[in-house]
């Protein structure tokens, strides 16, 4: 009777052992599925994505600088944005659309704005432009920096890059100078009005009239030994050739000019400003000075005539300039 209780209170202690185990092991399972849950809903989890908006608008942006200067050698592409690339500086002020098309005058023209050339609009960042002889163009302009931005079209594939500016700290003087050979073209014709006492005796003395065109045109420059007071429209001219206008070290006011006539070899002078509608060249060989004014303004409005289209001014470096500097 004894052995039996033993025999059965050690069944029941085994049993218990063996139902301890399998709780054990139910419960390893059991805190692993969870720990196992927790691992997998951290790794779906997605974090917030942040869209940063533009702080102000495209219009803001554009009206934030009264000038933006057209930095002409940075452009790309083979076609043309025509009132672009006409321009020395655009404004953007309230709906309309201004530019600085000439030298002479910059900087009074419009208080600085230059002319009213048309008017814009904006969306997003896309900028539509109604010029009164152009057209219209739909630009999508890429800010670049705070006061950089390209102005894309495209139609042409063609960017332009402007600069931001306040009237009171934009350099205009520098871009007069830095663009002289274009304020040449700005006149019909120069006509001699002064030439000094002192100097050797030269050919050049007899030139009385000078046009410049705009590079791409031929020849380029043209000479007139007909009496002073002759109208524009009767001046014959006795010599043609090629112009070329460089810069002279260190100073940025005044420049040097290269006549190369055909096959009359060259005349280098000099060449100062003396006024919007005079200019004054020194002609080193004979130590002459020699002053011109300006008959004939001509009012850049269209892309006729002025800046060259890229085009030409690739095909300008690879011929004209070669001769002229031979």
């Amino acid at each position: 009777m004894i052995l039996a209780r033993v025999l059965v209170s050690r069944l029941i202690e085994i049993e218990n052992t063996q139902y301890m185990k399998t709780l054990k092991l139910l419960s390893v399972i059991f805190l692993s599925s969870i720990l196992l849950t927790s691992c997998v809903a951290e790794v779906v989890i997605e974090e917030d994505v942040y869209v940063e908006e533009p702080t102000i608008t495209l219009n803001e942006l554009l009206n934030t600088y009264e000038i933006w200067y057209v930095d002409i050698e940075r452009t790309t592409g083979s076609g043309e944005i025509p009132f672009l690339q006409k321009a020395f500086t655009v404004s953007f002020r309230n709906g309309t659309f201004f530019a600085n098309n000439n030298l002479v005058g910059m900087g009074n023209n419009g208080n600085g704005y230059g002319l009213d050339v048309g008017f814009y609009d904006t969306f997003s960042m896309n900028l539509d432009i109604s010029h009164d002889i152009d057209g219209t163009y739909k630009l999508i302009i890429n800010q670049l920096s705070d006061n950089q931005i390209e102005v894309y079209d495209k139609v042409t594939n063609t960017s332009y890059f402007l600069i931001g500016y306040q009237r009171n700290n934009f350099d205009y003087d520098r871009v007069f100078y830095d663009n002289i050979h274009y304020f040449l073209q700005e006149y019909e014709v120069w006509e001699k009005v002064f030439t000094s006492e002192f100097g050797v005796l030269n050919e050049f003395d007899n030139e009385n009239y000078l046009q410049f065109s705009y590079f791409g045109s031929g020849e380029n420059f043209k000479s007139s030994q007909d009496e002073n007071g002759v109208p524009i429209s009767d001046i014959f001219y006795d010599y043609t050739g090629h112009y070329q206008v460089k810069d002279i070290i260190n100073t940025f006011d005044k420049k040097t000019l290269t006549l190369d006539y055909d096959y009359l070899g060259n005349e280098f002078f000099e060449l100062s400003v003396i006024s919007d509608s005079k200019i004054q060249l020194f002609h080193p060989m004979s130590d002459t000075v020699y002053q011109f004014v300006g008959r004939g303004y001509t009012q850049f409005k269209n892309s006729e005539k002025g800046k060259l289209i890229q085009n030409e001014k690739k095909r300008i470096k690879k011929a004209d300039y070669m001769k002229l500097s031979k």
